[in-house]
């Protein structure tokens, strides 16, 4: 007899169901001798067993009886040992699943065309009926934790079909009730999978199995298979260790401030000495088993990444509770120390002394390390988005936000929406500023994702995420609330929408692109260049050429321009100026060569190893894995990847050519983004690859560990500082300028008292003075605070705001960012000595914190304004003194 396949049925007191389930199966329009029912039952205490030998005399239909512990990957596999056919079907035995779908089940595998076929619930078409509200959220959770290690929508399915020989692929130490998943992790990657729409409906007769312990069980076999010693040993032992740990962290803390340390040089010192004890102890008892008893440990070094990483967290964590909650040191050191003894935990757990029992694949090991990496990264920009003062751009465009309008002069207005809104909801600080920028880079890395997912597969879409998130190119833009913070999202939205349209022809992803276009030329208008790389691919590529007679792109054009409609009347009323000002203006006849500025600058947005990878993602795929990789649809995504890079930067380079690119360090961030799926795809990559490939795959590890670490040790020196470091002179320019404004404020009530007038404060550069200042008010917008453009020279959006100021008598405080923007013979404009009365000398006072210099404030005082041009006050000396 040549059965077909072998449905495999575990049980425990299901006597309710056994007659419907069988009366069903057996209904099948299937040949009775073309399929045999095996059950397995694991000891049901009601007639289950009873029932089903009525049944074996009637069908093909086996009992087994286990005796031991009941559990349901045992059950299957014992059923698997004694199936005849070499296709096997899993299925509950409460009619949840669909026996009617068995045959739509069963032929992918027969026909050799899938090694495993899912009856999935959450693929489309497929669904849940009868479940209440928390069963459908524990089920989305706990599929959604399997996915992150395997391609697969429903991992955690019950009903699927497999070739027989890939049961002995399951590991011993398997158990638990999700056999699916130990099945798919076995594969390492390598298993066809298909997944079939059903219709899950909850059990009408009967209990269910699944209980609390059942759950906590799948969390830790999942964690497991993702390579961590995750287990209620090693984390007991790892908590008696880390209590251990917070005492004598605790006490060396309480010490050192006693005894007038920093915070900072405090809470590194008493950490570091932790972080030594700890490794010794986790080393010899915690994680024992997995140590590998070389002194010293090639796992130190993993421990010190990861400790330094905990460090960094940490130091974030004290300053917000110490400095903005205002919770006293010795209290805030506790839950500082608790919060980072996770981080210590899982990444002791993952990524130091590893599950090394288990192979895990090279995709799965890419994936724990970019899911846990990501997840601190964004943890850590939420906890520093209020901490860290804003940057001078960053106030200017708070500035935007207080004179709301249509557009403005240097930038489309998206940037100003956005900080209104995080402001409103948030309030005035620096987190409502930043906000918005956190939410973009989400958006970013959401499409992204997407992108990578629809080219290459989940786990190309995850390591992309990770290199957005990582890199300098999306790292600053995620966090700093700059119009390149909206444009990164837009960017990234655009090619996933172009993408769609162009070389996967969907009809409607030309809606989204309108949408994502309109958005991002309402955020900045490079986005344009995306745009004209867009319409050469149509040009060039002939399937996408047939879009230039249909009309959803002309449509998705009228959208892009209604949304960008605000920016067109701004225009309209103010002579086109910001269109000006961003087109001719910047292409004026210059002899600046900055070529080198763009080279160094690509280095720094990609580093070198992305540098190189994006060098190496030019050439066609087959010529750098050396193999046949290429096809027609392969071809036309090089070509649309080559395009969105290489026009931006061709725009890029003719401009430096002539131009300065110093001021313009974020420029080429979002050019990137096209090119980052295929470099995660090559960091991925294994088989036949050219040496060059596998050095580069060798350095992305360290690369992205260090950068992160970089990245959270400057965020730490700017919210708390280093033990011994300096605060360089760079930062008093664009730095600090909290501090700064309460000298200025001081300058002002000294002023207001001795003259009983109000002071006006004026910043001697474009906008960066004037809006720190104005930020950083603590009289709520008490200070009447202008800038330069109030002696004749530009200030951007200040002309517009103030455009001209009369004559008074009121005491003037000028304000530079250092000593030459307040000397008139550095001064590249109309001599501003000649417009104030009895204009004193540079003044500078040192800013401290912790007796360490953070900056200083030069300052200027005059008794009175001329005006612009000369109009002399009608005054005496004794009024204006």
């Amino acid at each position: 007899m040549s059965l077909n396949f072998s449905v495999i049925i575990p049980t425990l007191n299901e006597v309710d169901n056994i007659d419907a389930l069988f009366s069903r199966l057996f209904a099948l329009n299937l040949p009775q001798d073309s399929f045999e029912v095996i059950v397995v039952d694991d000891g049901s205490s009601d007639d289950t067993p009873a029932r089903i030998r009525a049944w074996e005399e009637r069908a093909p239909v086996r009992l087994i009886e286990r005796r031991e512990k009941p559990d349901l990957t045992a059950s299957i596999l014992a059923g698997v040992s004694v199936a005849h056919s070499d296709v096997i079907v899993v299925m509950d035995a409460d009619l949840s699943h669909p026996p009617e779908q068995l045959p739509a089940l069963v032929l992918p595998v027969r026909d050799g065309s899938y090694d495993v076929a899912i009856g999935s619930r959450y693929v489309p078409g497929g669904s849940t009926e009868g479940w209440p509200v928390h069963r459908r959220w524990l089920s989305r959770i706990g599929a959604w934790l399997a996915r992150s290690i395997c391609d697969v929508r429903d991992p955690t399915a019950g009903f699927f079909a497999f070739r027989r020989e890939l049961a002995g692929t399951i590991p011993e130490e398997a158990h638990g009730f999700k056999i699916l998943l130990e099945l798919l992790m076995a594969g390492h990657g390598t298993l066809k999978v298909v997944e079939v729409p059903i219709c899950f409906r909850d059990r009408t007769q009967g209990v269910s199995k699944l209980s609390l312990l059942h759950q906590l069980t799948y969390l830790k076999r999942v964690l497991n298979l993702a390579g961590g010693t995750v287990s209620i040993g090693t984390a007991s032992r790892f908590a008696v260790v880390g209590l251990f740990g917070i005492l004598v962290d605790a006490l060396l803390f309480g010490l050192l401030m006693n005894h007038g340390a920093g915070l900072a040089l405090a809470h590194i010192t008493s950490f570091l000495v932790t972080v030594v004890v700890n490794y010794i102890l986790n080393a010899k008892w915690s994680f024992r088993a997995h140590h590998t008893g070389k002194e010293p440990s090639p796992q130190f070094g993993s421990f010190l990444a990861i400790g330094g990483l905990a460090l960094l967290m940490r130091g974030e964590v004290l300053a917000l509770l110490v400095n903005s909650w205002h919770v006293p040191a010795a209290w805030a050191i506790v839950p500082a120390t608790a919060a980072t003894a996770a981080i210590n935990y899982l990444g002791s757990a993952f990524y130091v002394w590893g599950d090394a029992k288990h192979r895990l694949s090279w995709d799965v090991r890419w994936r724990t390390f970019s899911f846990g990496l990501l997840a601190y990264i964004l943890l850590l920009r939420l906890l520093t988005l209020g901490q860290v003062q804003l940057l001078p751009h960053e106030a200017y465009y708070w500035n935007y936000a207080q004179h709301m309008d249509l557009s403005f002069l240097d930038h489309p207005p998206m940037v100003a929406w956005l900080i209104w809104l995080g402001t409103t909801v948030m309030g005035n600080n620096e987190f409502g500023v930043r906000i918005g920028a956190f939410f973009s880079g989400l958006i970013a890395m959401g499409y992204l994702y997407a992108l990578a997912r629809n080219r290459y597969d989940a786990s190309t879409g995850m390591r992309t995420v990770l290199l957005v998130a990582v890199l300098p190119l999306g790292a600053a833009s995620g966090m700093l609330m700059t119009p390149d913070a909206p444009l990164l999202a837009a960017w990234a939205a655009t090619l996933y929408y172009m993408e769609r349209a162009l070389v996967a022809g969907r009809h409607s992803a030309w809606v989204g692109l309108g949408i994502a276009f309109g958005l991002g030329i309402l955020s900045k208008y490079t986005l344009v260049l995306l745009g004209g790389a867009g319409v050469l691919f149509i040009l060039l590529d002939p399937k996408a050429r047939r879009w230039i007679r249909r009309p959803q792109p002309y449509l998705a054009v009228a959208l892009a321009l209604l949304l960008f409609s605000p920016v067109i009347i701004w225009n309209v009323q103010h002579h086109w100026a910001s269109i000006l000002f961003q087109s001719v203006r910047r292409f004026e006849p210059s002899d600046q060569f900055s070529l080198h500025i763009l080279i160094i600058q690509m280095l720094v947005m990609l580093t070198p190893t992305g540098l190189l990878a994006v060098v190496l993602a030019f050439f066609p795929q087959g010529r750098i894995f050396g193999q046949r990789m290429d096809s027609m649809l392969q071809d036309r995504y090089h070509l649309f990847v080559l395009l969105c890079t290489a026009i931006p930067l061709t725009v890029f380079f003719a401009y430096s050519v002539s131009h300065s690119m110093s001021a313009h360090l974020f420029w080429t961030a979002p050019l990137w983004l096209a090119v980052l799926p295929t470099m995660a795809w090559m960091m991925g990559k294994i088989g036949d690859r050219r040496a060059i490939v596998i050095r580069l795959q060798a350095i992305w590890k360290p690369t992205i560990v260090m950068t992160t670490l970089l990245f959270a040790t400057l965020l730490h020196y700017l919210v708390l500082g280093l033990p011994g470091v300096p605060y360089v002179n760079f930062l008093g320019k664009i730095y600090f300028w909290d501090e700064a404004s309460m000298v200025v404020e001081r300058l002002e009530d000294d002023l207001r008292r001795k003259t009983g007038q109000e002071p006006m404060i004026i910043g001697m550069t474009k906008f960066s003075v004037a809006s720190s200042l104005a930020f950083y008010d603590r009289d709520g917008g008490a200070m009447d605070i202008r800038s330069r453009n109030t002696f004749g020279r530009s200030a951007v959006m200040y002309d517009l705001w103030f455009p001209s100021q009369p004559s008074t008598t009121r005491p003037i405080i000028l304000v530079g960012a250092n000593r030459q923007d307040l000397d008139e013979h550095h001064w590249n404009g109309p001599n501003f000595n000649t417009m104030l009365h009895y204009l004193g000398p540079i003044l500078s006072q040192e800013v401290l914190r912790d007796g360490k210099l953070l900056r200083h404030v030069y300052y200027r005082i005059a008794q009175g304004y001329l005006g612009f041009p000369h109009t002399q006050l009608s005054v005496s000396a004794g009024q204006l003194e």
